[in-house]
């Protein structure tokens, strides 16, 4: 195939340099970007009088059925061609002739590329942030269902204080709407068109840069044409979004990981999303998770190989920048199969609300509570930090838990303590008194997924 650069060169070039220089392994995936792109670009020069009308529609007509023509499997693209906008130029002269060597007027690989990856990376991030929404639905559902279930809240994993199930994996809902937000302002970001900015500097042809950015769906052009061809600033927030996104699947794998476990055991991944041992026949392994967990690491490894291609080189484009894509696809390619992974595996699994109350009682979560009981008794919060320290201290040697001490041993530790006491440090009572805007209890936890049923609806 004759390379569209060929000139001051005779385009011949080493075979396995050709083979370095190449990308349409991986710019294949814009061929319906860079195919719709052209058809605007075609129309804005017809319009303008930069070709004549009837070649911009003979342009038009070819490109629209070469692009049915791969979307349906009847052209193959030439693995041998440089990239996918020498493949579509090529393949269009091809079957027009001459007038198909119109259509790169005023045009450059720097701005055509540009364009190509702002709207495929637009169309990824919108399917990102619906996958997004499907996850947030699977735990809001599994909430809902779990309002009054009572579980150990950790700190430092250690048993800190009675909260519900709900109420925990809704923590990873509100992340999850939040990294929604960040690929959605980063997309807005993105949405502008660079096309017309040419190889840096504009053109001297008579361009309408308002139609073609209108026409694929941009808010307006780029401002500054050396900008326009050597940003990347898209392609990196967009990673760093994702990045963000995987650290919070990531922690969630760690949890459910940890929560299905024997020493756990507080739920039960469905058979669809766990694995078993090649050698151990009682192994039921939950590999998705750890998967999740692996390939976040993935993630950050795009986006860090970027941040280094983009870091030292001067202005405008430079060839390094052709590794922009293939760390930036992966970055969505490994986000969106993890969120198509973990949504069901939300929904099918089982909680075990037995092996979380039974824990809930262990470990002295409701000491605060012991001591507030104290305190609104008229003792010193400092004081009945105290005295409840010294009664868990008591339990320890013991080997006993603080709802069987009996009355008459608490009274030496305080005379304010009554036969009230004890409903007032049971774990699920604990839990649902913590009535606070964005707490535990079961009514805080409704009006969160209220909030979250009004960001599913809009």
């Amino acid at each position: 195939m004759e390379k569209i650069w060929a000139g001051r060169t005779d385009g011949k070039i080493d075979a396995v340099a050709d083979d370095f220089n190449s990308s349409i392994r991986v710019d294949s995936r814009m061929a319906r970007q860079d195919i719709t792109g052209s058809m605007a670009h075609a129309a804005m020069l017809g319009k303008q009088g930069i070709i004549p009308r009837e070649d911009a529609d003979k342009i038009i007509a070819a490109l629209a059925e070469i692009l049915s023509d791969i979307e349906e499997g009847k052209l193959a693209i030439d693995p041998r061609a440089e990239d996918i906008h020498s493949f579509v130029e090529a393949t269009l002269t091809e079957r027009i002739g001459e007038a198909g060597k119109k259509l790169h007027t005023a045009r450059s690989r720097n701005d055509q590329v540009a364009v190509d990856t702002r709207m495929y990376l637009r169309d990824e991030a919108a399917e990102t942030v619906e996958l997004i929404r499907d996850l947030i639905r699977a735990i809001r559902d599994k909430a809902a269902e779990n309002a009054e279930v009572v579980m150990p809240g950790y700190t430092h994993l250690q048993r800190a204080q009675p909260v519900s199930f709900a109420h925990h994996i809704l923590a990873y809902a509100m992340m999850l709407i939040r990294d929604a937000g960040r690929i959605e302002d980063a997309a807005r970001r993105m949405n502008l068109s660079p096309l017309g900015a040419c190889a840096l500097a504009g053109t001297t042809f008579p361009l309408d840069r308002k139609m073609t950015a209108k026409e694929l769906g941009f808010d307006g052009p780029t401002l500054n044409s050396i900008d326009s061809v050597s940003d990347r600033d898209f392609c990196i927030e967009l990673l760093g979004a994702l990045s963000i996104l995987m650290m919070h699947l990531s922690r969630f794998s760690e949890e459910i990981i940890l929560w299905s476990s024997s020493e756990f055991g507080y739920v039960e991944l469905d058979n669809a999303y766990s694995t078993g041992s090649s050698i151990m026949p009682q192994k039921k392994n939950p590999d998705m998770a750890e998967l999740c967990r692996g390939k976040t690491g993935r993630v950050y490894g795009d986006l860090i190989a970027l941040l280094t291609v983009m870091k030292g080189i001067p202005l405008a484009y430079n060839k390094d920048m052709q590794e922009d894509k293939e760390a930036t696809f992966d970055g969505f390619d490994t986000a969106k199969v993890c969120l198509r992974v973990f949504a069901p595996m939300i929904g099918t699994m089982r909680v075990r609300a037995d092996r979380m109350a039974e824990a809930a009682k262990g470990g002295f979560i409701t000491a605060t509570d012991l001591a507030d009981y104290l305190a609104k008794r008229g003792v010193p919060f400092r004081t009945a930090y105290k005295l409840t320290g010294q009664i868990v201290a008591y339990c320890v040697k013991e080997g006993i838990t603080a709802d069987t001490i009996p009355l008459e041993k608490y009274k030496e530790f305080s005379p304010v303590f009554d036969s009230d006491l004890y409903p007032e440090i049971d774990p699920l009572t604990c839990m649902k008194k913590r009535l606070s805007e964005g707490g535990t209890a079961p009514e805080s936890v409704m009006a969160q997924i209220g909030y979250i049923d009004s960001f599913l609806t809009r």
